[in-house]
């Protein structure tokens, strides 16, 4: 009876070992699928690189685009300036005004301007009107962001000529013998791309 006892014992060990071995080997399995290599493959798309564009405005001659001395009632002096757009991208413009008035003479709101696109010639002065009134109002556009109406545009790497025409009213009276002023004119861009 001991005998069988035994050797059930040793079947019942040699049962139990065969079933560790078993979950062992079935593990070692398990670890080394999770550890095989597998094809990859890994590419990338460099020099992605960007630059913001710009919208620069000059205007030709900077100075003294009009001017007159001496004006007698009845005389009209001519001048025109460019518009630059050197910038990257197309801007849209307006144009508005200062004029001094250290006399108190009021001659800026005596002299009458006109300004014009440069049409055939600034000589010919037959371009499309901008403005036309009393020089301390001359303005034309909107310094309002988006467009507006009297805008003008200007492409990237374009120019736009505009002509300039002073006039003093033949019907100035004696008051204003003397008198002067100055004009500054400013013009103000903005980008017309994504900007209606």
């Amino acid at each position: 009876m001991f005998e069988r006892t035994t050797g059930h014992r040793h079947r019942r060990r040699a049962g139990l070992l065969g079933l560790l071995a078993v979950a062992l080997v079935g593990g070692s399995l398990s670890a080394g699928a999770l550890s095989l290599a597998l094809f990859t493959s890994t590419t990338a798309s460099s020099g992605n690189a960007f630059t913001a564009g710009t919208v620069v405005i000059g205007v030709a001659p900077a100075t003294a685009a009009i001017t007159a001395a001496n004006m007698m009632p009845g005389d009209t002096v001519n001048g025109s300036l460019t518009v630059s757009n050197t910038g990257t991208a197309q801007l849209r413009y307006a144009m508005t005004s200062a004029s001094t008035n250290a006399d108190s003479k009021a001659l800026r709101d005596q002299l009458q301007l006109t300004v014009k696109t440069a049409g055939t010639s600034c000589a010919a002065f037959d371009g499309t009107s901008l403005y036309g009134g009393a020089l301390s109002a001359a303005a034309f556009g909107s310094v309002t962001a988006g467009q507006q109406t009297g805008d003008r545009t200007v492409n990237a790497g374009s120019t736009e000529i505009l002509c300039f025409r002073a006039t003093l009213p033949i019907a100035t009276g004696n008051t204003f013998q003397g008198a002067t002023t100055t004009a500054t004119f400013t013009f103000d861009a903005e980008q017309t791309a994504n900007n209606p």
